[in-house]
């Protein structure tokens, strides 16, 4: 779990409501009056990572230590753990493999938050703290995690959040393998290795 100690402030004197931190939020946490020309922080989604007040053109936003802390993350069920392992697996994660390291968040946490009606990587972001970190790299293990699930979200109107998938190791076409296979690329055996890692008993089995 991660503790959220900070907050984003935006300062109205200097806010000109260009929008840009509604876009680079992860957990849809800013909303911009387009009519006042004024964003404002929904404190109880925001996870305090410092994308807007970094992307902010005029210096507008400031992180702040809250006066409250408190804590992003879902428990896994052991209700739910055959399907939480059968999500990680078909997305080609290990259970307790780290999909976020910035806040050390388990495939096995997003997939029980996917079961318990995260349906989008910002709600995901929002119920786990995965991708509040950095806020860029972790969109793909949320999307594949969603894949696995047979979900398949649409990026919020506007966002700047989401960018493509990249390919894995078990999607590369036999083309590719065949044409770089003899220049030292070991793709299938590196598959192999993938899969055991996989495949692996986890601690709760």
């Amino acid at each position: 779990m991660k503790t959220v100690r900070l907050l984003a402030v935006v300062d109205p004197a200097k806010c000109t409501g260009c929008t840009i931190c509604d876009r680079v939020c992860p957990t849809l946490a800013i909303k911009t009056d387009r009519k006042l020309h004024l964003a404002s922080v929904d404190e109880a989604r925001c996870s305090g990572c410092p994308a807007c007040e970094q992307r902010c053109p005029e210096g507008a936003i400031h992180v702040v230590v809250r006066e409250r802390p408190f804590h992003m993350g879902v428990e896994v069920p052991p209700a739910d753990r055959v399907q939480v392992d059968a999500i990680c697996r078909k997305a080609k994660f290990h259970p307790e493999q780290l999909v976020c390291y910035c806040t050390a968040t388990r495939a096995d946490e997003v997939a029980a938050a996917i079961l318990q009606g995260a349906h989008t990587p910002e709600e995901i972001s929002y119920r786990t703290g995965v991708r509040t970190g950095c806020t860029v790299e972790c969109l793909q293990p949320m999307l594949r995690l969603l894949d696995a699930a047979g979900i398949f979200p649409k990026p919020p109107p506007g966002g700047w959040q989401w960018y493509g998938k990249t390919v894995t190791a078990w999607e590369i076409p036999e083309a590719i393998k065949r044409k770089y296979g003899a220049s030292g690329f070991y793709f299938d055996e590196d598959i192999e290795i993938l899969d055991r890692v996989v495949n692996a008993p986890s601690q709760e089995e």
